[in-house]
């Protein structure tokens, strides 16, 4: 990172965006035949044949009026989908958002230089909360360096929604809500807010122009935390951010209704540079086994997270570190980012702090008391019910793979996240005998304000490969040679969904213009065939490559009987 920072001192993180590309619309026949292509592996033929006609049809009639629409938005916009997408992926959904739609991870710092300790949280928290809030100065410096693949700059847009950004629950859509401003732009809210025992306190990042230090940090979290230690426990606010989103919504309206001081508060967590979580648990690790650890993150205690915020930055009694974030402002990659910048910074540091012990006359953090009343209270006791509810139907494990990683798959010239996602198909087939519709992200960023798009990895390739795998009667070589096609067919898919070229973003406008015109849903997406191979967010199998750091993280499965299967590679371990 500091060498990028070097090359890239006279680069601005945001100085492309102007200049990127607008997100395509793909050709509708090539969008149908791949989506023909992708239903295959779970039709017979007289399925096939069916949902055949039914493709035949649409493409023939409402479907080339649809794209035609789809077209002409698309004239008007330089990304047709951003505002849909945000929308249907995230703010119309009323589910319970911070356990079905955040994701989470857990730090990876216990790898070197700190294991887990009781007694360790406040002095490492201050550190980790100190080159979190040295990243925040960097962006608004635009400082971090542009995302490029070769020399092509990526869509930055992400990393203005990590810091002073929280999502607003609505009766029937949230709204997201951002207060980032780069230091060209204006002033940015530099305030944090932290959580511990159901109590809310707000201290300053900055004192007298400058960044407190990570001594100044930890006498502010000591306070909070003696505080919160020898007096009763809050009311626990928090807990209504993991409600079902309607029932938050109301909640929120009726806690402002209550006292208008109540506002001024929920403001000051929304505009807040990030949210500090303290948990009082002592979660085990170890670095080959980050499951409870995972799990405490990502279901802990719902009355210390604020689950509609970009960043919750949690911290555990032993020393222990992770973060649960709002998916909907931006994607695990920025994450990823700041995980690694933080974590590479407390290995070069030893996990220590090597500058000044001063300590300035700063202000006493603040505490923020909420105006409740019986009804607030039980709405409270409900959230918290019905959020252990849901997490206890979630089983979670992360284990570190350790006997080879993409250093032996690159050497044998196999893509290393191909090589895990077909391993994942032949898993899931010898488990239940039969192929798994399956969702990959790819990324779009090459474009502006681009997210992501899917990439089906239940191919019929790797089906036939699967089925040569546990036929005792196949040769060596004819396995090898399925498993080539499979690979050679993933990475295509890979390559084209990234560049635009995907098929499921495209079909999902369609759908839309559909709606938005008052006609009735064409009946390629009520098809039987269009939900069992995944469409409409039915994928049993929802995977994401985390990257090629130690950074780990994850989000729960898509649907009810699935799975989430979200893994980073290393040189010689998974």
């Amino acid at each position: 990172m500091e060498n990028q920072l070097v090359k890239s001192a006279e680069e601005r993180t945001f100085q492309y965006q102007d200049s990127l590309p607008s997100l395509p619309v793909p050709s509708l026949e090539e969008s149908l035949k791949k989506y023909l292509e992708s239903v295959k592996p779970f039709a017979n033929e007289e399925e096939y044949k069916k949902t055949e006609e039914i493709v035949q049809k649409f493409q023939n009639g409402i479907g080339e009026k649809l794209h035609q629409k789809l077209l002409e938005r698309a004239k008007g916009k330089r990304n047709w989908l951003e505002e849909w997408w945000l929308n249907v992926a995230y703010l119309e959904v009323r589910i319970p958002s911070q356990l079905n739609v955040n994701f989470a991870g857990a730090a990876p710092h216990c790898e070197h230089y700190w294991p887990p300790k009781e007694g360790t949280e406040l002095e490492r928290g201050s550190i980790s909360l100190w080159h979190n809030l040295n990243y925040w100065q960097l962006l608004r410096k635009e400082k971090v360096p542009v995302h490029k693949v070769g020399t092509t700059p990526l869509d930055m847009n992400q990393f203005r929604m990590l810091f002073n950004t929280c999502k607003v629950p609505g009766i029937t859509r949230d709204s997201l809500i951002n207060y980032f401003k780069t230091e060209r732009e204006g002033h940015s809210p530099s305030h944090i807010v932290v959580l511990c025992r159901g109590r809310v306190f707000v201290l300053d990042a900055i004192h007298e122009g400058c960044l407190i230090t990570p001594p100044e940090i930890l006498r502010q979290l000591t306070y909070i935390h003696k505080k919160c230690h020898s007096e009763p426990d809050g009311p626990g606010i928090a807990a209504l951010t993991s409600e079902e989103r309607t029932r938050w919504a109301k909640a929120r309206e009726y806690l402002i209704s209550l006292d208008p001081e109540n506002l001024t508060i929920l403001e000051k967590i929304q505009s807040s540079l990030l949210v500090y979580s303290i948990e009082d648990d002592s979660p085990y690790i170890t670095p080959e086994d980050y499951s409870q650890v995972t799990e405490m993150i990502l279901i802990g205690d719902p009355t210390v997270r604020w689950g509609d915020k970009s960043y919750n930055l949690i911290s555990f009694s032993n020393g222990l570190f992770g973060c649960s974030c709002d998916h909907a402002p931006y994607d695990a990659m920025v994450m990823v980012n700041i995980s690694h910048y933080v974590d590479e910074k407390i290995l070069e540091n030893e996990g220590r702090w090597k500058g000044s012990e001063k300590v300035r006359d700063l202000p006493l953090p603040e505490e923020l008391i909420f105006t409740v009343d019986e009804k607030i209270l039980n709405d409270i006791s409900h959230a918290k019910a019905q959020y252990f509810k849901q997490a206890s139907d979630l089983q979670i494990v992360v284990r570190h793979f350790t006997s080879f990683g993409k250093e032996l798959t690159k050497k044998k010239r196999l893509h290393p996240d191909t090589f895990i996602q077909l391993a994942l198909q032949l898993a899931y087939y010898r488990l239940l005998g039969r192929p798994g519709c399956c969702y990959e992200t790819a990324m779009t960023r090459y474009f502006y304000h681009g997210r992501t798009e899917t990439v089906r990895s239940c191919t019929v390739e790797a089906v036939r490969w699967c089925q040569s795998m546990q036929d005792p009667s196949t040769s060596l070589l004819e396995r090898q040679r399925k498993m080539l096609e499979a690979f050679a067919k993933h990475n295509k898919m890979m390559q084209e969904c990234s560049t635009g070229k995907g098929f499921d973003r495209h079909l999902l406008g369609l759908l839309l213009i559909a709606k938005e015109e008052g006609l009735p849903v064409p009946e390629l997406f009520t098809d039987p065939l269009f939900s069992k191979s995944g469409g409409g967010g039915n994928f049993v199998l929802s995977t994401s490559l985390i990257g090629y750091l130690r950074i780990h993280g994850l989000v729960v499965p898509m649907v009810h009987n699935g799975w989430g299967f979200f893994y980073n590679i290393r040189d010689d371990s998974l």
